[in-house]
């Protein structure tokens, strides 16, 4: 039987009264405060959109930000968090593709839309503005009484081709994975997480979910460098950390106080494998923290953990499923694939999210029903992730079926790169690969063929990108190219690009 859940705004009901429980700049509101404060701003939500409207958010981390979760999900309402990284070109795809009907963000964000931007049917309103209102106006809104299986959020994330498109998550896909990771790793009331990760990620949204689950605290902090991480860290009292390779690269070439470094109790990775001389750095470093390598898939929330215990000894492995999921590994002819023999992975159970809004496509070429060995049944995730597993259940990770760009965590669509350089009308002909490096996991390069009679397109596309593009999916190198190379299907030979520049 599937395990019993309840709708997210639960969660706010969880922690002691007087514990804290979201640490803000200018105050720390304790478990009852936060009640409080999810209440009346789902009383004022409830007055600006009828039930299952979409609401945006285009902000800072902040009060904003981490109450919509469960203030939205009270007011029967779905929230669509937009990466504050994003600039107007994505978030007007964002705001247009889900149908919001309101979108809250910081002054500075909403002054950079232009006309056309946001929807007719969309208004927007500024941060400080609507909580102000919110306080004045809201009228406490009782928890929830709704089917766990309504929607809760939009998370959108990129695929290897297109524009970004939605994650469904309903209300038990999210309650059910803040059950599944507090109980995995551990967490307790008296923890203080430190929210570094952006919050419009699910592996972001879990920094709040799972330690709230567990009456624990959270410090928010949008960090300009790794050092602010290791003060925060210091102040606070932090004892969970989670990020992503290349942030734990840059943490361990500091200079770390022993007291922070003991207080950590748990860091926890994804976005990206860890190497092994990255493990053996950041065992050295914080001896009495227990590492958690992880794997995850935004259609299915989290599927595997590396137990602390094996990380030693097993420092490649993507580990085992997590609590709630049940992860097969099957061969090209549909089976369970035999020991140490490559096949896809596949995550089953309640964890799976409703597919992509709007997009029946896309939904059927990832969604398809379980297969046969499946306890769950129902709809499953298929990954296009190639995987094995030990003798001993140990799962490892062999390579990406899709030609998905990973960089400093963030899951980055080459299309999405090559749309915006040929939109320039500088170029007749880009692609966007994604190369190996040390610190980033990959970075972007793109290579290029300029426009007929375009005389300063090397000095003029940059300076586009940066202007139509967040930082993370700016080219590390643009490659200019007299003509591109083509295969025997008389397509851009991506492959040999790729193997000339990761040569």
């Amino acid at each position: 039987m599937p395990p019993q859940s309840q709708t997210l705004d639960h969660l706010a009901e969880r922690g002691e009264a007087a514990a804290p429980a979201l640490v803000l700049r200018a105050e720390t509101l304790n478990h009852e405060t936060l009640r409080s404060r999810v209440a009346v701003l789902a009383g004022w939500l409830a007055r600006q959109a009828a039930p299952g409207a979409r609401i945006a958010t285009w902000s800072a981390k902040g009060e904003l930000t981490c109450l919509m979760p469960l203030a939205a999900a009270r007011a029967g309402l779905v929230h669509v968090p937009v990466n504050p990284l994003l600039k107007r070109a994505q978030v007007a795809h964002i705001l247009a593709d889900s149908g919001a009907t309101l979108l809250i963000g910081t002054s500075a964000r909403l002054k950079t839309l232009e006309p056309g931007d946001a929807p007719t049917a969309c208004a927007v309103m500024e941060e400080a503005a609507a909580l102000d209102e919110a306080k004045a106006l809201g009228q406490a809104l009782p928890p929830s009484s709704g089917d766990p299986q309504a929607l809760a959020a939009i998370l959108y994330t990129s695929g290897s081709t297109g524009r970004p498109k939605g994650v469904m998550l309903s209300h038990a896909n999210m309650w059910l994975g803040a059950q599944s990771v507090a109980q995995y790793l551990g967490l307790a009331a008296d923890d203080r997480t430190l929210a570094v990760l952006p919050l419009s990620f699910d592996y972001g949204q879990s920094q709040l979910l799972s330690t709230w689950y567990a009456g624990g605290c959270v410090i928010p902090l949008d960090y300009l460098v790794p050092r602010d991480v290791m003060k925060a860290v210091e102040k606070h009292g932090v004892t969970t950390l989670a990020a992503v390779p290349p942030l734990w690269v840059q943490l361990t070439e500091l200079d770390w106080p022993a007291q922070s470094a003991a207080d950590l109790r748990r860091l926890t990775n994804s976005g990206g494998a860890l190497t092994v001389d990255l493990v053996r750095r950041l065992r050295a470093l914080f001896p009495a923290a227990r590492l958690f390598p992880m794997y995850g898939l935004t259609e299915a929330f989290r599927s595997t953990y590396l137990d602390p215990a094996l990380v030693d000894a097993h420092p490649t492995s993507m580990g085992r499923a997590i609590p709630h999921a049940e992860i097969l590994v099957i061969d090209d002819a549909g089976h369970v694939a035999a020991d140490n023999a490559e096949g896809e992975l596949v995550h089953c159970g309640p964890l799976v999210a409703q597919g992509y809004w709007q997009d029946a496509q896309r939904t059927a070429e990832r969604f398809k029903p379980a297969p046969a060995a499946s306890q769950y049944g129902g709809m499953a995730v298929w990954s296009g992730d190639r995987v094995r597993r030990d003798g001993d259940g140990l799962l490892y990770f062999v390579g990406r079926r899709d030609a998905m760009i990973k960089s400093a965590g963030n899951r980055i669509s080459p299309q999405e790169i090559e749309e915006a350089a040929l939109a320039t009308g500088l170029v007749m002909e880009a692609v966007a690969l994604g190369v190996p490096d040390e610190r980033l996991g990959h970075a972007v390069h793109l290579v290029a063929r300029a426009a007929p009679g375009v005389a300063d397109a090397q000095e003029a596309l940059p300076k586009r990108l940066a202007q139509d593009l967040p930082n993370f999916m700016q080219p590390r190198v643009i490659h200019w190219r007299e003509a591109m190379p083509i295969g025997p299907n008389g397509k851009i030979d991506r492959t040999g690009l790729f193997q000339e520049l990761a040569a």
